[in-house]
This record gives structure tokens, C-alpha cells and sequence, in this order.
């Protein structure tokens, strides 16, 4: 308790010696000299602040309350509090984690544990008896200030965050902006700080109030108490609940699961019991939420399960990838063996029985072969780290940045061993040596698609940044892109080694023309995204690759068609994660779902 409150509110006081002071004196000191009021908690990508002449570092600001918060632990601990641990939102990076710790620092608390606030929500729900199997996935939608949804997968291990979204405009603040202005008829008030935020408490308090209340007087500093009804609040409602229903949606499309594939929609925060919530949500998503009780601190008592030992046997987890995930893993690699067998039957032996032995073989089908083999096995780069971390006892490997890091280097050394073995195969088979092209045609191509995983590895290892989606949805492949690239090499060397019949030669003519204009077209697509680009762009681009069809063209089309996937790769990696910005819903970008 806090001056008799279950909660201590974030408002804060700067006095003339520059301490920051809480709770009950704040409201004393403000009458006095209202302009040293702090209403709004401070945030990380603040700086120091101003008040009145007096320097206050916003390291102080932020920790000031928590050092209230551990001075009444402390009492009632009866000593010092040796395990602690503070909920932060999922979506925060290093640099704010960073921050959260100097700010515990500052307060007095030693190496804290942070917990994601959806992660301790879901050991909560654990630990009081819901089931969440190993396998299974949930969302927790936190709903305070703003609102922060996240989607969870329960492993053997602990629970991992899939894909989570932040709107700071879907949460009670909107609420409370929009009641207050109904109440005002959208005009400002003119008051002091201190009557600003009495008003702003006053409106919150009225909101939470209308929940179960048909009407409430309002009091408004310099004016008569205004009525507040049911109708005004559902007003106000209806476009938060809409937004976080919409919310719920995209961030289940983000990891790349239907509503089907949940468990359950879990509400906590002070903005769970909003009227309407649930039916927006179920409308979007085909299931009804659940708020979990005493939402305000489902996360806080949560976080202490984090590591508890839940009761029941081992379980073993297997990992099934999502079907549209699957047909990304597959379709590259099916296109890869086609393409390498296509290679080998066709390819024309000459002077078999001569020292000038030589063989037309389709360096282009060879090098698109080694691509569509890299694409695959980067596709399946998250599946592959889960399979390895499941069987290492290294503790890096149980963190998503270190699995997705390894992962992505074993698809790479995978890959890169297929279209090295393609070499080999074809050179033996023929009885050629390995290097006399086809190592040359099979590795040096995919070198530009290599770098650009080894960054991505790297960007995962640091967790510098997850990308919008999650690392599954940045490994997909452009699965008609390659299916475009496939059938065209086929085509180009069926019409270059099919027996040229007078009544066919034009039929097979046609067809190598065709393959090209598909090549072409596979390079748009790659590199191209929105459709009537697409249309523009490729009706040059495949007429220039249906006109230079030729035997000696086909490597040249595959090594551009190389080139395309690694361009396209490279402006996803730059867009989604080196450069990524944070529009609204900001992905791994939010401010926490819960109030100050």
C-alpha cells in the first residue's frame, strides 16, 4: 500500500533541491507551486528535464517511484529484497532494456530480472491452472495506456515470443482523450498543471466507473460537475476496442498462424475490462477473449513464476512449421532437384571416345539449381535452429536471437554444401574434373546471398533488432518467383536439346522464348513489389530475356536471376530490420501496454 492506495501513481514532484518525491507529498507540494509537477512518467527516449531552474536527470525521474516501490518491499519483507525481478514490455530492444536496468541501479535494486510482461502473463495462467500444452499458442493482449499483443509458443523450455505489435493510441488513454473531450465539448480547459492532471485522474476515475455505473458527476476545475453516461463512454470505446481487435488480427498473421491454431486470447491490464472488448476481438478472431483476474497485476504476480518447476511429466515439443511455411521450404527445393536433373539427362556428350571429350551442359540450369537449394534451406533456418538448441546444452542457444543465429549459419552451410555436391554429382557423372565450370557456376552465384545471410546471422546473434513479423516471415522465399524461374529454365533447355522436327521447330522455338520471358518475369517479381510495378517493369524486362535465349545466354539469365534474389533479400534485411521505422502498429517498437 501507498499512502493508503493499492497503487502509486507515476505523477512526480521536483522540489527546489532537485529530489523527486512521490504519492501523497506530491499533491501537498503542488498546491504551492504547481509548475514543478511531472503528470507524465517519463519514458527512455527522454532526456534530462528543466523544472523551474532545476536539473533533473530522467534516470532520476524514472527511478524515483521504484525507489518507493522497494523501500515499502523492504518494510514488509521485514529486510532486503534479494530476488527481483521488472515486467517490460516484449517489444523492447537492448537499448531500453539497457536503460531499465540503470534505472533500477539508480534505485537501489542489483541485478534485476527482467521478464516480458506477455511471458510472465502466460506463467500466471500456468501457475493457476489454465492449459497451455507444449506446442501450443496463446496471445496476451495487455491493455493499459496503450496496447501491447502478443503472440506465445509454449516450449520445453519456457514460453517464446512470436510476433508482438504496440499502438500507444489503442489503450485507455485514447479513452480517457476522447471522454474528456465529449465532456468539454472539445474545448481546452484552462487550468494549471495540477488542474490538468485532477482533471485527467477525474476522467479516468469516471471511465472506470461507467463500467458498472449507468451515469457520474465529473468535476471540472472553474465549472459546474459535468454527468458523464454509459452512451458517452461507449463512444469513446467503440474506435479503441475496433483498433485493438484489429490488433489481435494482424499479430497473428505476423507469426504466421490463424485463430485456429490458438489456444486462447488472454486480457490484462487496467484497460482489459473495457465494455465491448471482447465481442471485437471475437469478431475478428472467431474466439472470445478471457480476462484473467485482477488484471492490473496478472503480469507482476507472473512475473514471480518465471522459473518456477510446473508439475507433470516431460514433455518433448515438435516443431511443425505452419502449411504456408512448409510450401516456402518446399517449393524452392523441389524446384532445385528438378532443375539438376533436368541438367543431367539433357546435357549432350560429344567425341565420347576422343581425347576432346566435352559435354553441353546448362550451366544456367546448374546455377539455378545451387539458388533454389540455398533459398530453401534458408527458408527452413528457424526450424533448423529450434532442432539444434533442442539438442545443445549451450545457454546461448535457448535464447530466439542465438537460435535463429545458428539456425541461419546451418541452412547456410547446408545450402552451400548442396550446390557444392550438385558439382561434384554432375563432374563425376560425366567424368569431368570438379573445376572445369561446374564449381565456378554452382558456388560463385550464390556468394551475394550468402553475405547477406551471414549479416542476418549476425543481426540475430546481437538481437539488435527482431524484424516486423518475426525472423520465419524474413526467410520466406518469393515462392512464385521461383516457380516463374523453374518452368523458364526447363523451357529454355527442353527448345535447346529437344530433337528439332520440322513440324516442331517452331513449337520448341516458341518454347525457349517463353522460358526466357518467365526468367524475366521471375526477376521482376523478385525485385518488384507492388502489382502494377510489377506490370510495367516486366513487359521489358521479359522481352529482353526472350530475345537473348540462346545456349550460351542461359548462365548469364541465371546469374542475373541470382543477383535479383539477393537484391531482394538485401532490401528486406534493410527495410525490416537494419532501417526499419516504427509506423503504427509498430512492431517490436512500443510503449508498455500497462498505465504509469
Amino acid at each position: 500500500m501507498f499512502d493508503g492506495l493499492p497503487f502509486l501513481p507515476s505523477v512526480g514532484y521536483v522540489n527546489a533541491d532537485g529530489q523527486v518525491w512521490t504519492g501523497q507529498r506530491v499533491w501537498q507540494a503542488v498546491v504551492e507551486q504547481p509548475a514543478r509537477l511531472i503528470p507524465i512518467p517519463r519514458r527512455p527516449a527522454d532526456g534530462d528535464l528543466v523544472v523551474e531552474g532545476t536539473e533533473v536527470e530522467a534516470v532520476e525521474l524514472a527511478a524515483a517511484p521504484l525507489r518507493r516501490v522497494v523501500a515499502e518491499a523492504e518494510l514488509l519483507a521485514g529486510g532486503p529484497v534479494a530476488d527481483v525481478r521488472l515486467v517490460v514490455p516484449a517489444g523492447w530492444g537492448p537499448r531500453r532494456r539497457t536503460w531499465i536496468r540503470q534505472v533500477a541501479h539508480r534505485a537501489g535494486l542489483v541485478r534485476p530480472r527482467l521478464v516480458e510482461a506477455p511471458v510472465a502473463v502466460a506463467q500466471l495462467l500456468l501457475a493457476t491452472g489454465v492449459q497451455l500444452p507444449v506446442g501450443s499458442f496463446a496471445v496476451v493482449c495487455d491493455i493499459g495506456a496503450g496496447a501491447e499483443l502478443t503472440v506465445l509458443r509454449r516450449g520445453t523450455t519456457g514460453f517464446e515470443v512470436l510476433a508482438t505489435l504496440a499502438d500507444s493510441g489503442a489503450g485507455g488513454s485514447a479513452v480517457d482523450e476522447s471522454l474528456r473531450a465529449a465532456l468539454t465539448n472539445g474545448q481546452e480547459v484552462q487550468a494549471s498543471g495540477a488542474d490538468r492532471w485532477a482533471l485527467a485522474e477525474s476522467v479516468r476515475v469516471a471511465k472506470e466507473a461507467l463500467v458498472s455505473h449507468p451515469a457520474v458527476a465529473v468535476p471540472i476545475a472553474g465549472q459546474a460537475p459535468v454527468i458523464a453516461n454509459r452512451a458517452m463512454l461507449e463512444e469513446a470505446v467503440t474506435p479503441v476496442v475496433r483498433r485493438v481487435a484489429d490488433l489481435v488480427q494482424q499479430t497473428v498473421a505476423a507469426a504466421e498462424l490463424t485463430g485456429g491454431d490458438l489456444v486462447g486470447i488472454y486480457c490484462v491490464g487496467g484497460s482489459a475490462h473495457l465494455p465491448h472488448l471482447g465481442v471485437a476481438i471475437a469478431e475478428r478472431t472467431g474466439i472470445t477473449p478471457t480476462v484473467v483476474v485482477d488484471p492490473q497485476l496478472a503480469a507482476a504476480r507472473g512475473a514471480a513464476e518465471v522459473g518456477a518447476v510446473v508439475p507433470g511429466p516431460p514433455q518433448v515439443e515438435v516443431t511443425v512449421p505452419p502449411v504456408r511455411r512448409a510450401v516456402a521450404i518446399a517449393v524452392p527445393g523441389f524446384a532445385s532437384l528438378c532443375l539438376f536433373w533436368q541438367c543431367i539427362v539433357t546435357a549432350e556428350k560429344n567425341n565420347a571416345l576422343s581425347v576432346y571429350y566435352w559435354v553441353d551442359f546448362n550451366w544456367g540450369g546448374l546455377t539455378l539449381a545451387a539458388v533454389s537449394a540455398l533459398l530453401a534451406c534458408l527458408a527452413a533456418g528457424t526450424v533448423l535452429g529450434s532442432l539444434i538448441a533442442a539438442r545443445s546444452p549451450a545457454p546461448d542457444l535457448r535464447t530466439e536471437g542465438g537460435r535463429v543465429s545458428v539456425g541461419i549459419l546451418a541452412a547456410l552451410c547446408l545450402g552451400t554444401a548442396i550446390a557444392g555436391l550438385y558439382a561434384v554429382v554432375a563432374a563425376q557423372y560425366f567424368g569431368l574434373p570438379v573445376g572445369g565450370g561446374f564449381l565456378r557456376w554452382a558456388l560463385w552465384p550464390i556468394v551475394p546471398v550468402a553475405v547477406i545471410a551471414v549479416v542476418m546471422a549476425v543481426v540475430a546473434a546481437r538481437q539488435w533488432r527482431t524484424p516486423h513479423g518475426g525472423w520465419s516471415a524474413l526467410l520466406a522465399v518469393p515462392t512464385g518467383s521461383v516457380v516463374a524461374a523453374t518452368l523458364g529454365m526447363g523451357l529454355i533447355q527442353y527448345s535447346l536439346t529437344a530433337d528439332r522436327w520440322p513440324r516442331l521447330v517452331l513449337w520448341i522455338d516458341l518454347a525457349g522464348r517463353v522460358g526466357g520471358l518467365l526468367l524475366g518475369v521471375a526477376v521482376v517479381m523478385a525485385l518488384v513489389r507492388p502489382l502494377m510495378f510489377r506490370l510495367i517493369v516486366s513487359a521489358p524486362v521479359a522481352v529482353i530475356g526472350a530475345a537473348i535465349v540462346n545456349r550460351q545466354a542461359t548462365g548469364i539469365l541465371a546469374v542475373g536471376y541470382a543477383l535479383a534474389v539477393a537484391v531482394w533479400w538485401a532490401a528486406r534485411v534493410w527495410m525490416r530490420v537494419i532501417r526499419s521505422t516504427a509506423p503504427a502498429p509498430r512492431a517490436f517498437v512500443g510503449a508498455p501496454g500497462g498505465g504509469g
